[in-house]
């Protein structure tokens, strides 16, 4: 956008653009973001602002081409960038080429058209890595396939993005059945639709899951868009789902060697009101201790949200194969699986995390490519 006009006033500077509009920047924000007040290799912030008054007094601007040129009265100029005004308007957020829209799902969406991509483009070249990410972030689960059969397969196609998420469990993890087990999945039961770790104090972001054996009668996989049940549970029930975004509830593993436990709500908005991330893990949930007066609502919202993980209307199942990985948002989507029978054939599925903030620094840098931002 180009600047017509510089309005200068004691505590203010207003920007009037071509397209009509104006934007009016306190002097205060202006120094704090003043360039030269950053480290010229780092770019990370060296002014000290309570080394300057708390509101300086600009008076003069001036452009020289691309620059807007700011004079203060303590001798301080400014040269700040046209481009970088245009996208830090105040109250307008900076445009982040990584802020990839979610698009809710239900069963109809069908397992069929979950978005698949091939391994092998994927670990050699950018653009296949991009768009199997910005699939994955925009519907929260996509299958790859064509995995080689060894156990690392799946590691060096997430670590294509960056490095792996460490947990109590490991770096990575076997799902298999297993003697004296410390978590069910790794046992041939059931496992109810839920979200890995929620006891953590960050849940893991990213989850891979590379299928290197399903053999066994069952083990079918299930997934579900946690969004999309808490948007509809926000239009049926908006009482619980209130309930379920402000009450925090106890989440806990231990076994041996740990016991790691938090409190948090099952729905976290974000700063628009949207939802970022749902925890929901019926059996990693502790004892409810909320208030006596809160319980009886709470049980109520509580079991809302868990029957819509049982109804049919958001649940996919398939059956991954053998050099199939299924990668999913661990913070927006559910899974689980159907029991199996391990006498009637061996299952093995490799599985490993990458943090959601890992995720999108590595997507931003590939967008980058073909997307001009600041």
């Amino acid at each position: 956008m180009t600047v017509t006009h510089l309005t200068v006033r004691p505590d203010m500077l207003v920007v009037a653009w071509t397209d009509g509009t104006t934007a009016q920047f306190p002097t205060i924000w202006l120094r704090d973001n003043c360039p030269s007040g950053l480290h010229p290799d780092t770019h990370e912030r060296m002014l000290d602002l309570l080394a300057i008054d708390d509101m300086p007094v600009l008076h003069a601007a001036t452009l020289e081409g691309d620059i807007a040129v700011l004079a203060y009265d303590d001798g301080h100029t400014s040269r700040m960038p046209v481009a970088l005004l245009s996208a830090h308007r105040p109250g307008q957020p900076a445009f982040d080429v990584g802020n990839v829209a979610a698009k809710l799902w239900r069963a109809d969406l069908g397992a069929d058209n979950i978005p698949r991509h091939a391994a092998a483009p994927i670990l050699n070249a950018d653009t296949p890595l991009s768009a199997w990410m910005q699939d994955t972030a925009t519907i929260g689960l996509t299958i790859v396939e064509g995995l080689a059969d060894r156990t690392n397969a799946g590691t060096d196609l997430a670590k294509r993005i960056d490095f792996l998420r460490a947990t109590n469990f490991g770096t990575t993890f076997e799902v298999i059945n297993k003697p004296d087990p410390n978590n069910l999945a790794y046992t041939s039961v059931a496992l109810p639709l839920h979200t890995d770790l929620p006891n953590q104090e960050v849940p893991p972001g990213y989850q891979f899951l590379h299928c290197l054996a399903n053999e066994a009668t069952g083990g079918g996989s299930l997934f579900a868009d946690g969004f999309a049940m808490a948007e509809d549970l926000r239009q049926e029930d908006p009482d619980a789902f209130r309930v379920l975004c402000d009450v925090s509830i106890p989440f806990r593993f231990h076994d041996g060697t740990a016991d790691i436990r938090v409190h948090r709500p099952v729905i976290t908005l974000g700063a628009e009101g949207e939802v970022i991330e749902i925890r929901y893990n019926a059996h990693l949930a502790g004892i409810f201790d909320m208030p006596a007066d809160v319980m009886s609502a709470y049980y109520r919202a509580y079991r809302a949200y868990m029957a819509k993980t049982r109804d049919p209307k958001y649940r996919l199942t398939l059956k991954l194969k053998a050099g199939e990985l299924v990668a999913f948002d661990n913070r927006r989507i559910l899974h689980g699986r159907d029991s199996f029978d391990p006498s009637t054939g061996y299952r093995h599925l490799h599985g490993c995390y990458v943090d959601r903030g890992e995720f999108f620094s590595r997507l931003r840098h590939l967008l980058r490519k073909t997307v001009s931002t600041l």
